[in-house]
């Protein structure tokens, strides 16, 4: 924006055509009209700013935010109810000015201490929020900010409501000391019993969250969003930089960050944050529409023609190697695919939350025929740029660990696992060995056995050794008639046990790799038949049929109880 826009802003909105000359003319406005930005130093409007959910207009620089700003950007209109707005701060060390400080405080910002709870609507979804306000010495966490926290997730508990909690804060708060500390215990062990009564927790995370707010209630979120280039981290970058003497690098413990190293599951900018909330709530809101079980039932019963279909597979004796061939084609539909026709508001997660974000596996939760469901591909890519970008759908420790994070939180909140599997193995890398892969495969498969939620796995190309049985310790395997489900790969068991990896075509036909075979062994339940060009454009009536027998499945597994479901899981993997 140059002077003379602003000059003309400024006259529009102030009425006033004077001005004062001090080398050069100058406008003269209300006092607090104008504001600088921070971020790129441009002039600005500041009404434009708080009509524009506090953006620079001319960088896209986030400004922060107040609480009871952030709650009209979230709520519902008229619906937030303030929760223990009387508690206020004693001084537990009896430190020298403390009280005086926070008298002072009070009376600029409006507020008693630096967070504001209380019980909101969001899209129509009733949830328990607490937002940080950063203005109240720096939102840092004393004992009435974590009193507040905590009493706020204990009334969400007892009132079987979610919890979303805006962090904005410098940590912990200096003059309370060991008081202080405490509050991240105290805050977690409130979240830990809100957590295993079944309930959600959402953790917004802005510019900036830091110290022993990091260290407790900040990341112990099932879903973890962030605002784009917050600073978060424990230390903060100066005081590592002291610490070791390095510069850091660009970037280092922004959102971006974050996301990249598995920290944090999405990066929500502020305009689309209500939207974003709303739709998670919805898909874990309690009593979510289902359909009957009469509706689904029925359902099944008319997916049975297409079920008589699907299940007998191609008869015709094509090739082994044709196969593999086939389940390898540039073309064929890969994970994405399948989570576009079949599912609805698909929302992905990321990260392992130890290490980084696997782009091989994709996860996240979505709606399937009014129900919630959580939804975990393997994701080859559809072009050699995505090929690369995804590794050929070879996950490393952290994809495995991410799913897995996935499946257990379905788990917690009783939705189905989908599984789409499509790998040629698992990374095979140095640093894969590094980060433990056997362990983070080995980890699934103990874990899987005994998750009390149902689980299906359907391989849609390449099943390749434990890499792929990593995501099928489940209740049914489907396959794809032309997709393989193996010990290794026709090359590598050629290269084993015969010293020649070019015998691979003769190695497909006696390793008992296609759909059919593996049917007759038992160890699938189901083969679904493709088109004979199988590939986006094709892909639709498959869809259309697998749809009406997951239908089914959901159905019929929704009637047994855990341990029924954990038995019948145990002893199908026990016959083998």
């Amino acid at each position: 924006m140059n002077l003379d826009n602003v000059f003309k802003k400024t006259r529009q909105i102030s009425g006033r055509k004077n001005y004062i000359h001090l080398g050069r003319r100058k406008p003269e406005v209300p006092e607090g009209l104008l504001r600088k930005c921070n971020k790129c130093g441009s002039a600005i409007i500041a009404e434009d700013v708080k009509n524009g959910y506090y953006i620079c207009p001319e960088c896209g620089g986030y400004f922060r935010v107040d609480a009871y700003r952030r709650i009209d950007m979230i709520a519902d209109e008229g619906s937030f109810v303030e929760w223990d707005e009387e508690l206020e701060t004693k001084n537990p060390l009896q430190y020298k000015g403390y009280e005086e400080k926070i008298e002072m405080l009070q009376k600029r910002t409006g507020l008693k201490e630096a967070v504001v709870t209380g019980e909101a609507k969001i899209d129509g979804n009733p949830t328990a929020v607490a937002v940080c306000d950063g203005r109240f010495m720096m939102a840092s966490m004393g004992e009435v900010v974590g009193e507040k926290i905590t009493r706020a997730v204990e009334r969400a508990t007892k009132k079987r409501l979610p919890v979303i909690i805006f962090a904005c804060s410098g940590g912990a708060r200096m003059q309370e000391g060991i008081v202080s500390l405490m509050q991240m215990a105290k805050t977690s062990a409130a979240l830990k019993r809100h957590s295993d009564a079944g309930l959600l927790y959402i953790s917004v995370l802005t510019d900036p969250t830091t110290g022993g707010v990091t260290a407790s209630f900040a990341m112990l979120g099932d879903i973890i969003l962030a605002e784009p280039k917050a600073l978060i981290g424990f230390a903060g970058p100066r005081v590592i930089e002291q610490t070791i003497g390095q510069k850091l690098p660009k970037g280092f413990q922004r959102s971006e960050f974050l996301l990249e190293h598995g920290f944090i599951d999405e990066i929500v900018e502020r305009p689309k944050m209500k939207e974003e909330l709303g739709k998670i709530l919805r898909l874990h809101r309690e009593g979510c529409d289902f359909k009957s079980q009469e509706e689904n039932e029925q359902k099944g019963k008319n997916s049975s023609s297409d079920e008589q279909k699907m299940c007998g597979g191609n008869e015709s004796s094509k090739p082994a190697w044709d196969r593999v061939l086939t389940s390898r084609k540039k073309d064929r539909p890969v994970g994405s695919d399948y989570i576009r026709l079949l599912f609805e508001d698909f929302t992905e997660f990321h990260g392992d939350r130890l290490f980084g974000d696997d782009p091989a596996i994709i996860g996240g939760i979505a709606i399937f025929k009014d129900r919630p469901v959580t939804v975990i591909a393997q994701e080859k890519g559809s072009n050699t740029r995505e090929n690369i970008y995804r590794n050929f759908a070879m996950p490393s420790p952290e994809g495995y660990r991410k799913a897995l994070r996935l499946m257990k939180q379905a788990e917690k909140f009783k939705r189905p696992v989908i599984c789409l599997v499509d790998t040629p193995g698992a990374f095979c890398g140095l640093e894969a060995e590094e980060r433990g892969q056997g362990e983070a495969i080995a980890r699934n498969l103990y874990e899987l056995s005994n998750l009390e939620t149902p689980i299906l796995s359907i391989v849609i190309g390449e099943g390749g050794s434990g890499g792929a049985l990593a995501l099928a310790v489940s209740d049914e395997v489907w396959m794809l008639e032309n997709s393989i489900y193996s010990i290794l790969s026709p090359e590598g068991f050629a290269s084993i046990l015969w010293k020649d990896s070019t015998k691979a075509k003769e190695a497909a036909s006696v390793m008992k790799l296609t759909a059919k075979d593996l049917k007759a062994l038992g160890i699938i339940e189901r083969i679904l038949e493709e088109p004979e060009n199988y590939n986006v454009q094709t892909m639709e009536p498959v869809t259309e049929a697998l749809a009406g027998n997951i239908d089914q499945f959901l159905a019929t597994y929704a009637k047994l109880s855990v341990t029924e479901l954990t038995t019948h899981r145990y002893e199908r993997f026990r016959k083998m």
